[in-house]
Protein backbone atom coordinates (compact mmCIF):
# COMPACT_ATOMS: atom_id res chain seq x y z
CA UNK A 1 0.00 0.00 0.00
CA UNK A 2 1.28 3.48 -0.90
CA UNK A 3 2.27 5.89 1.90
CA UNK A 4 -0.56 8.09 3.13
CA UNK A 5 -1.02 11.48 1.47
CA UNK A 6 -4.41 12.60 2.81
CA UNK A 7 -4.91 13.14 6.54
CA UNK A 8 -8.16 13.80 8.39
CA UNK A 9 -8.18 14.62 12.10
CA UNK A 10 -11.48 14.27 13.99
CA UNK A 11 -11.97 17.27 16.28
CA UNK A 12 -14.99 16.87 18.58
CA UNK A 13 -16.37 19.71 20.71
CA UNK A 14 -13.88 20.38 23.51
CA UNK A 15 -10.98 19.15 21.38
CA UNK A 16 -7.51 19.64 22.83
CA UNK A 17 -5.97 22.80 21.40
CA UNK A 18 -2.47 21.34 21.75
CA UNK A 19 -3.52 18.27 19.78
CA UNK A 20 -4.92 20.42 16.97
CA UNK A 21 -1.65 22.34 16.86
CA UNK A 22 0.43 19.16 16.75
CA UNK A 23 -1.33 17.55 13.78
CA UNK A 24 -1.54 20.87 11.93
CA UNK A 25 2.19 21.49 12.43
CA UNK A 26 3.24 18.01 11.34
CA UNK A 27 0.90 17.57 8.37
CA UNK A 28 0.34 21.20 7.39
CA UNK A 29 1.76 22.95 4.33
CA UNK A 30 5.54 23.31 4.10
CA UNK A 31 7.91 24.59 1.47
CA UNK A 32 9.81 22.79 -1.25
CA UNK A 33 11.58 19.59 -0.27
CA UNK A 34 8.82 18.38 2.05
CA UNK A 35 5.95 16.02 1.20
CA UNK A 36 2.61 17.75 0.70
CA UNK A 37 -0.34 16.32 2.62
CA UNK A 38 -4.02 16.97 1.98
CA UNK A 39 -4.78 17.79 5.62
CA UNK A 40 -8.10 18.75 7.15
CA UNK A 41 -9.93 18.88 10.46
CA UNK A 42 -13.42 17.41 10.58
CA UNK A 43 -16.26 17.25 13.08
CA UNK A 44 -19.94 16.31 13.24
CA UNK A 45 -21.21 19.81 12.50
CA UNK A 46 -18.71 21.96 10.59
CA UNK A 47 -18.21 25.49 11.82
CA UNK A 48 -16.86 26.95 15.05
CA UNK A 49 -15.81 24.17 17.44
CA UNK A 50 -14.98 24.86 21.10
CA UNK A 51 -11.60 23.71 22.41
CA UNK A 52 -10.48 22.67 25.87
CA UNK A 53 -8.98 26.13 26.47
CA UNK A 54 -12.09 28.04 25.43
CA UNK A 55 -10.67 29.35 22.15
CA UNK A 56 -12.84 28.19 19.23
CA UNK A 57 -11.35 26.70 16.08
CA UNK A 58 -12.94 26.82 12.63
CA UNK A 59 -13.53 23.32 11.27
CA UNK A 60 -14.50 23.18 7.61
CA UNK A 61 -15.32 19.51 7.07
CA UNK A 62 -17.94 17.07 8.33
CA UNK A 63 -17.55 13.35 8.96
CA UNK A 64 -17.51 12.69 5.22
CA UNK A 65 -13.86 13.80 5.32
CA UNK A 66 -13.08 10.54 7.15
CA UNK A 67 -14.44 8.52 4.22
CA UNK A 68 -11.54 9.13 1.85
CA UNK A 69 -8.52 9.95 4.06
CA UNK A 70 -5.51 7.63 4.06
CA UNK A 71 -4.74 8.52 7.68
CA UNK A 72 -7.52 9.20 10.20
CA UNK A 73 -6.58 10.60 13.62
CA UNK A 74 -8.96 10.80 16.59
CA UNK A 75 -7.93 13.80 18.68
CA UNK A 76 -8.44 14.08 22.46
CA UNK A 77 -11.36 16.02 23.87
CA UNK A 78 -12.46 17.30 27.28
CA UNK A 79 -15.54 15.05 27.69
CA UNK A 80 -13.77 11.84 26.65
CA UNK A 81 -15.49 9.86 29.43
CA UNK A 82 -18.68 10.08 27.35
CA UNK A 83 -18.41 8.04 24.13
CA UNK A 84 -18.74 9.93 20.84
CA UNK A 85 -22.05 9.73 18.94
CA UNK A 86 -22.76 6.55 16.99
CA UNK A 87 -22.21 8.38 13.68
CA UNK A 88 -18.62 9.12 14.71
CA UNK A 89 -17.94 5.55 15.84
CA UNK A 90 -19.38 4.20 12.59
CA UNK A 91 -17.21 6.60 10.55
CA UNK A 92 -14.07 5.50 12.40
CA UNK A 93 -14.97 1.82 11.94
CA UNK A 94 -15.71 2.36 8.25
CA UNK A 95 -12.35 4.09 7.73
CA UNK A 96 -10.56 1.13 9.28
CA UNK A 97 -12.63 -1.40 7.31
CA UNK A 98 -11.70 0.18 3.97
CA UNK A 99 -7.99 0.03 4.84
CA UNK A 100 -7.20 3.49 6.20
CA UNK A 101 -4.55 3.88 8.87
CA UNK A 102 -6.49 4.89 12.00
CA UNK A 103 -4.67 6.54 14.91
CA UNK A 104 -5.52 8.25 18.17
CA UNK A 105 -3.65 10.81 20.23
CA UNK A 106 -3.92 10.85 24.03
CA UNK A 107 -7.51 10.20 25.23
CA UNK A 108 -8.60 10.03 21.60
CA UNK A 109 -7.92 6.32 22.22
CA UNK A 110 -11.25 6.21 24.10
CA UNK A 111 -13.03 6.92 20.79
CA UNK A 112 -11.27 4.03 19.05
CA UNK A 113 -12.00 1.76 22.03
CA UNK A 114 -15.69 2.73 21.98
CA UNK A 115 -15.77 1.84 18.28
CA UNK A 116 -14.34 -1.60 19.11
CA UNK A 117 -11.21 -0.97 17.07
CA UNK A 118 -8.83 -1.66 19.97
CA UNK A 119 -10.35 -4.98 21.07
CA UNK A 120 -7.66 -7.66 21.18
CA UNK A 121 -4.96 -5.08 20.46
CA UNK A 122 -2.29 -3.25 22.39
CA UNK A 123 -2.89 0.47 22.91
CA UNK A 124 -1.76 3.41 24.98
CA UNK A 125 -3.15 6.74 26.15
CA UNK A 126 -2.19 9.44 28.64
CA UNK A 127 -0.68 7.69 31.67
CA UNK A 128 -3.19 9.40 33.96
CA UNK A 129 -6.12 7.69 32.24
CA UNK A 130 -4.57 4.35 31.30
CA UNK A 131 -6.26 2.60 34.22
CA UNK A 132 -9.63 4.01 33.22
CA UNK A 133 -9.19 2.80 29.65
CA UNK A 134 -8.27 -0.68 30.88
CA UNK A 135 -11.23 -0.81 33.31
CA UNK A 136 -13.76 0.32 30.71
CA UNK A 137 -12.40 -1.81 27.90
CA UNK A 138 -10.98 -5.06 29.35
CA UNK A 139 -10.41 -6.50 25.87
CA UNK A 140 -7.78 -3.83 25.21
CA UNK A 141 -4.19 -4.56 26.24
CA UNK A 142 -3.28 -1.13 27.64
CA UNK A 143 0.44 -0.32 27.73
CA UNK A 144 0.48 2.60 30.15
CA UNK A 145 4.21 3.27 29.81
CA UNK A 146 4.47 3.53 26.02
CA UNK A 147 4.87 6.79 24.10
CA UNK A 148 3.03 5.15 21.20
CA UNK A 149 1.87 1.69 20.16
CA UNK A 150 1.85 0.59 16.52
CA UNK A 151 -0.52 -2.27 15.68
CA UNK A 152 -0.29 -2.01 11.91
CA UNK A 153 -3.43 -0.25 10.66
CA UNK A 154 -4.19 0.98 14.19
CA UNK A 155 -1.84 3.21 16.20
CA UNK A 156 -2.25 5.03 19.50
CA UNK A 157 -0.13 7.64 21.23
CA UNK A 158 0.33 8.89 24.76
CA UNK A 159 -0.70 12.28 26.09
CA UNK A 160 0.19 15.89 25.36
CA UNK A 161 3.47 16.36 23.43
CA UNK A 162 3.70 12.60 22.76
CA UNK A 163 1.38 13.38 19.85
CA UNK A 164 4.53 14.52 18.07
CA UNK A 165 6.14 11.13 18.78
CA UNK A 166 3.16 9.31 17.27
CA UNK A 167 2.99 11.50 14.16
CA UNK A 168 6.74 11.35 13.55
CA UNK A 169 6.68 7.58 13.98
CA UNK A 170 3.92 7.25 11.37
CA UNK A 171 5.89 9.52 9.02
CA UNK A 172 9.02 7.44 9.56
CA UNK A 173 7.13 4.21 8.98
CA UNK A 174 5.28 5.33 5.84
CA UNK A 175 7.56 7.95 4.28
CA UNK A 176 11.01 7.01 5.65
CA UNK A 177 13.49 8.33 8.19
CA UNK A 178 14.73 11.19 6.01
CA UNK A 179 11.25 12.74 5.78
CA UNK A 180 10.54 12.27 9.49
CA UNK A 181 13.94 13.69 10.41
CA UNK A 182 13.51 16.69 8.11
CA UNK A 183 10.11 17.57 9.55
CA UNK A 184 11.40 17.04 13.09
CA UNK A 185 14.28 19.42 12.39
CA UNK A 186 11.84 21.95 10.95
CA UNK A 187 9.84 21.73 14.19
CA UNK A 188 13.03 21.79 16.33
CA UNK A 189 12.16 18.38 17.78
CA UNK A 190 14.06 15.13 18.26
CA UNK A 191 13.02 12.75 15.49
CA UNK A 192 12.77 9.90 17.99
CA UNK A 193 12.63 9.72 21.78
CA UNK A 194 13.77 6.55 23.53
CA UNK A 195 11.99 5.27 26.61
CA UNK A 196 8.36 5.66 27.61
CA UNK A 197 5.95 7.90 29.47
CA UNK A 198 7.47 7.08 32.86
CA UNK A 199 10.52 9.21 32.20
CA UNK A 200 8.31 12.29 31.73
CA UNK A 201 6.22 12.01 34.89
CA UNK A 202 8.68 14.22 36.76
CA UNK A 203 11.93 15.96 35.89
CA UNK A 204 14.23 12.90 35.80
CA UNK A 205 17.58 14.69 36.04
CA UNK A 206 18.37 17.86 38.00
CA UNK A 207 20.26 20.55 36.12
CA UNK A 208 23.68 20.19 37.67
CA UNK A 209 27.18 20.03 36.20
CA UNK A 210 27.18 16.23 35.89
CA UNK A 211 24.09 16.34 33.72
CA UNK A 212 25.73 19.02 31.62
CA UNK A 213 28.63 16.64 31.06
CA UNK A 214 26.21 13.85 30.18
CA UNK A 215 24.56 16.06 27.54
CA UNK A 216 27.97 16.88 26.09
CA UNK A 217 28.84 13.19 25.91
CA UNK A 218 25.60 12.37 24.10
CA UNK A 219 26.30 15.11 21.55
CA UNK A 220 29.89 13.88 21.13
CA UNK A 221 28.65 10.30 20.63
CA UNK A 222 26.43 11.37 17.73
CA UNK A 223 29.49 12.78 15.98
CA UNK A 224 31.61 9.65 16.50
CA UNK A 225 29.31 6.78 15.53
CA UNK A 226 32.03 5.18 13.43
CA UNK A 227 34.07 4.47 16.58
CA UNK A 228 33.57 1.49 18.96
CA UNK A 229 32.16 3.67 21.81
CA UNK A 230 32.25 1.24 24.76
CA UNK A 231 30.36 2.36 27.87
CA UNK A 232 33.64 2.67 29.74
CA UNK A 233 34.82 5.32 27.26
CA UNK A 234 31.55 7.26 27.49
CA UNK A 235 31.68 7.15 31.28
CA UNK A 236 35.28 8.37 31.22
CA UNK A 237 34.31 11.32 29.03
CA UNK A 238 31.48 12.13 31.44
CA UNK A 239 33.96 11.85 34.34
CA UNK A 240 31.81 9.23 36.06
CA UNK A 241 32.19 5.61 37.05
CA UNK A 242 30.55 3.10 34.70
CA UNK A 243 27.89 2.37 37.31
CA UNK A 244 27.06 6.03 37.92
CA UNK A 245 27.04 6.75 34.21
CA UNK A 246 24.63 3.89 33.47
CA UNK A 247 22.32 4.98 36.29
CA UNK A 248 22.27 8.65 35.26
CA UNK A 249 21.98 7.71 31.59
CA UNK A 250 18.86 5.63 32.30
CA UNK A 251 17.36 8.48 34.35
CA UNK A 252 17.96 10.98 31.55
CA UNK A 253 16.95 8.86 28.53
CA UNK A 254 14.76 6.06 29.87
CA UNK A 255 17.00 3.40 28.35
CA UNK A 256 20.47 1.87 28.57
CA UNK A 257 23.58 3.26 26.84
CA UNK A 258 23.73 0.14 24.66
CA UNK A 259 20.09 0.37 23.52
CA UNK A 260 20.35 4.13 22.91
CA UNK A 261 23.50 3.73 20.84
CA UNK A 262 21.99 0.86 18.84
CA UNK A 263 18.92 2.94 17.98
CA UNK A 264 21.15 5.88 17.03
CA UNK A 265 23.18 3.68 14.69
CA UNK A 266 20.09 2.18 13.09
CA UNK A 267 18.61 5.64 12.53
CA UNK A 268 21.86 6.77 10.94
CA UNK A 269 21.88 3.73 8.69
CA UNK A 270 18.28 4.39 7.64
CA UNK A 271 19.04 7.94 6.57
CA UNK A 272 22.15 6.92 4.62
CA UNK A 273 20.22 4.15 2.87
CA UNK A 274 17.54 6.64 1.85
CA UNK A 275 19.70 9.56 0.80
CA UNK A 276 22.93 8.06 -0.61
CA UNK A 277 24.03 5.27 -2.93
CA UNK A 278 26.81 4.21 -0.56
CA UNK A 279 27.37 0.44 -0.40
CA UNK A 280 25.95 -1.21 2.70
CA UNK A 281 29.51 -2.10 3.80
CA UNK A 282 30.43 1.62 3.87
CA UNK A 283 27.20 2.58 5.65
CA UNK A 284 27.91 -0.08 8.27
CA UNK A 285 31.39 1.40 8.81
CA UNK A 286 30.09 4.99 9.08
CA UNK A 287 27.48 4.20 11.72
CA UNK A 288 29.68 1.86 13.73
CA UNK A 289 28.35 -1.62 12.95
CA UNK A 290 31.72 -2.64 11.55
CA UNK A 291 30.51 -4.92 8.76
CA UNK A 292 27.61 -5.26 6.37
CA UNK A 293 26.75 -8.61 7.96
CA UNK A 294 26.28 -7.06 11.41
CA UNK A 295 24.21 -4.20 9.96
CA UNK A 296 21.98 -6.65 8.08
CA UNK A 297 21.48 -8.77 11.20
CA UNK A 298 20.51 -5.78 13.37
CA UNK A 299 18.36 -4.25 10.63
CA UNK A 300 16.36 -7.42 10.05
CA UNK A 301 15.97 -8.05 13.78
CA UNK A 302 14.69 -4.56 14.59
CA UNK A 303 13.21 -3.27 11.30
CA UNK A 304 11.91 -6.55 9.90
CA UNK A 305 13.55 -6.21 6.48
CA UNK A 306 17.15 -6.27 5.15
CA UNK A 307 18.83 -2.95 4.24
CA UNK A 308 18.42 -3.45 0.47
CA UNK A 309 14.64 -3.86 0.82
CA UNK A 310 14.43 -0.77 3.03
CA UNK A 311 16.50 1.19 0.49
CA UNK A 312 14.26 0.13 -2.37
CA UNK A 313 11.17 1.28 -0.45
CA UNK A 314 12.45 4.65 0.75
CA UNK A 315 15.29 5.70 -1.54
CA UNK A 316 15.53 9.45 -2.21
CA UNK A 317 18.23 9.30 -4.92
CA UNK A 318 17.94 8.59 -8.66
CA UNK A 319 17.53 5.01 -9.86
CA UNK A 320 20.65 2.97 -10.46
CA UNK A 321 22.71 4.14 -13.42
CA UNK A 322 26.20 3.59 -14.77
CA UNK A 323 28.75 3.66 -11.99
CA UNK A 324 26.19 3.63 -9.17
CA UNK A 325 27.31 1.28 -6.44
CA UNK A 326 24.74 -0.68 -4.52
CA UNK A 327 24.92 -3.65 -2.22
CA UNK A 328 22.91 -5.08 0.61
Amino acid sequence: MAPFTSVAAYAPPGVGMLAVGIVAEVFGVRGAGFPRFDFGLCTERPGSVATDVGVPVAVEHGLERLADADLVIALPWADFRTPPPRAVLDALSAAHARGALVAAHCVGAFALAAAGLLDGRRATTHWRFAGLLADRHPDVDVEAGALYVDEGRIATGAGAAAGFDLCLHLLRREHGAATANAIARDLVLPSHRDGGQAQYLAAPVPADCQDERLSEVLAWTREHLDEPLPVAELARRAMMSKRSFARRFAAATGTTPHAWLLNLRLAGAEELLETTDLPVEEIARRVGFGSAAVLREQFVRRRGVPPRVYRRSFTRIPSDGPGTRRSG
